[in-house]
């Protein structure tokens, strides 16, 4: 059975935004093709995709290699992030629906009660699924997709600190959720976007041994991708 690019695409996307294909790293359809058992056509197919999303950059005589962002590209991610999850929990306030509405509401109440109870651990993927949704609120799917996107590079190039009062972060997921019910748009917008600039001071850039992000790209590392 042919395996989908697409299921190919978000395999190599995660080992990159884990770190297991470091930035620099030297991307061969053949080594790929051999660590994920599929044949050189989804890879070829994935590594375009990857390409057009950011991940990878091809050079001409050097191949396809994984990105190597520049402080300045990672800092510009928070600010569209920080622009455009507002406008999602705006477009959310006048598009949910019950279905979404029930999953928000659920993710509060988990999110608040693991938060009072210190279970730092499971609060990350809480938040991380609660954006999720509240994306797809929005109505908007290529709005959702955008968000989506800068999620998995955010998480690339940075280590997320855990919030220093998750009880307070929840609050505050809570009463965007309140508007959201409410179809109050400019509230949501203004709860998300303070949300947003307090998040900040939790990312810190990753420094990885082979995967710092760098304030050039012109050296070309040619290590090869692991398998």
């Amino acid at each position: 059975m042919r395996i989908p690019a697409q299921s190919v695409c978000t395999a190599i996307r995660d080992d990159i935004v884990s770190g297991v294909l470091p930035c620099g790293s030297r991307l061969t359809e053949e080594q790929l093709a051999r660590r994920y058992g599929v044949s050189r056509v989804p890879v070829r197919e994935a590594l375009r995709t990857l390409e057009s999303e950011g991940f990878v950059i091809s050079r001409r005589h050097a191949g396809a290699h994984v990105a190597e962002p520049t402080e300045q590209e990672a800092a510009d991610l928070l600010d569209v992030r920080a622009l455009l999850e507002p406008l999602g929990a705006a477009r959310a306030a006048q598009r949910r629906t019950d279905a979404h509405l029930k999953v928000l509401r659920g993710l509060v109440r988990l999110g608040q009660e693991r938060a009072r109870r210190g279970q730092g651990e499971d609060l990350r993927s809480l938040g991380s699924w609660f954006h999720e949704t509240l994306a797809q609120a929005s109505g908007s799917p290529a709005l959702a997709a955008l968000l989506t996107q800068l999620r998995h590079k955010i998480a690339w190039m940075y280590a997320v600190e855990p919030a220093a009062q998750p009880v307070e972060a929840w609050a505050e997921h809570g009463a965007i959720v309140d508007a959201v019910a409410r179809g109050d748009a400019e509230r949501a917008r203004a709860l998300t976007a303070l949300h947003a600039e307090r998040s900040l001071a939790q990312h810190r850039l990753k420094r990885q041994e082979r995967g710092r992000v760098r304030a050039s790209q012109h050296v070309v590392n040619t290590a090869s991708a692991q398998n």
